[in-house]
């Protein structure tokens, strides 16, 4: 079976954590600074700061912006959930805006129907690794006066018109394994403002400018030099990674051109599109997007729903009461299906994977057309 992700760790990692163990410096250190430092030249921004997971940068995020109770934030309805829950968590009112069908990030003009007068803060998605359109969207955000946030989880090294993802407002970033790049678990924060930077690193260590003394209700929420020194090594190879996956994209996009019933991705003009995910709509398939990723599993190709329900639409929401109607997010949730794309892939995967597509296809079509004897 062709995986549908394949987190790369090899010797240098490997070589790295054996380093972190035999040092006895475990717990957050000069390994986790560097990579903030690292992280942050890269990204192309002064501060970084390294936290436990990607929802718990965007958490202390909107934290450190002191976004809270009586506050709405505006973000999509087709993403992992934790885009929207981390509104709930600091008490504020996560509000949905559809999405452009064509690029599954959010629509610039949704984002201003969406908006209302207690709105302080946007959260932008930078789905499957493309970059939303940055330039209408830093231009909402400056007319209302919101924090913008950059949920890059997906969109490492990711760029809008040649700046980076992570750079255009307060970044988040998620590096579980199957992410372009990993340490194990873990995110980051990136931001230019160095007072959410100051009030990121309060709140992800208790509270605590230094040892034991908390100066505001903080969480244990620090990263590991064990995670940092993997990061470190996967930062160094991680554009090789981008660029692979950029060029195993292209070669699924050809393949699958004229295959009927099958809309390949689209990348916006203007943006460097990493494709953490590459993502079909497979709406015009016989038997609809179940019944293909069915059929590509017994012809050996993973693959997976990102995501199956809209965020509105989960139970969570539903008992909250949101009764939204966004049409693009639930069709594109009915419709979506992706395939490897991963660096790990070779030329005979990929013609594999193409080829599987294409005779699934064919064979559901044979099969939906056929008369009963």
């Amino acid at each position: 079976m062709i995986s549908i992700a394949k987190p790369q760790i090899g010797s240098e990692e490997m070589a790295a954590v054996q380093d972190v163990l035999a040092s006895g410096q475990l717990a957050q250190g000069a390994k986790v600074r560097r990579f903030e430092e690292e992280f942050a030249e890269w990204v192309g921004v002064p501060h970084a700061i390294a936290v436990t997971s990607g929802t718990a940068a965007l958490h202390v995020a909107l934290l450190a912006a002191g976004i809270g109770a009586g506050d709405d934030v505006v973000t999509s309805p087709f993403s992992f959930v934790a885009s929207a829950n981390c509104a709930l968590f600091v008490g504020a009112r996560p509000l949905f805006a559809d999405i452009e069908p064509a690029y599954y990030t959010m629509d610039p003009a949704a984002i201003r129907a969406a908006l209302t007068p207690s709105t302080r803060a946007l959260i932008v998605v930078h789905l499957y690794g493309q970059p939303c359109a940055m330039d209408e969207i830093k231009q909402i955000a400056a007319e209302h006066n919101l924090l913008l946030v950059e949920d890059a989880c997906q969109a490492h090294g990711a760029a809008w018109q040649g700046q980076r993802v992570g750079s255009m407002g307060v970044g988040c970033f998620s590096f579980y394994p199957t992410k372009n790049m990993t340490t194990g678990e873990g995110g980051m924060i990136t931001t230019d403002d160095p007072e959410i930077a100051r009030k990121a690193r309060l709140l992800r260590e208790h509270g605590a400018p230094q040892r034991y003394v908390h100066e505001v209700l903080g969480y244990n929420l620090r990263m590991t030099d064990l995670q940092a020194a993997i990061g470190l090594v996967q930062l160094g190879k991680v554009e090789a990674w981008n660029q692979q996956r950029a060029e195993n994209a292209a070669f699924l996009t050809e393949r699958l051109a004229d295959v009927p019933g099958i809309t390949t991705p689209c990348v916006r003009a203007g943006a460097s599109h990493v494709f953490h995910q590459y993502t079909v709509r497979a709406g015009g398939i016989a038997g609809g997007r179940d019944a293909l990723a069915a059929a590509l599993a017994e012809r050996g190709v993973g693959s997976a729903i990102h995501y199956a329900t809209p965020i509105h639409h989960q139970p969570l929401y539903r008992d909250l009461g949101y009764v939204d109607a966004l049409p693009h997010a639930e069709a594109a949730a009915r419709e979506v299906l992706s395939l490897p794309v991963h660096p790990a892939l070779s030329h005979g995967d990929l013609a594999h994977i193409g080829n599987a597509v294409a005779d699934a296809a064919q064979a559901l079509a044979s099969a939906h057309t056929r008369v009963p004897a």
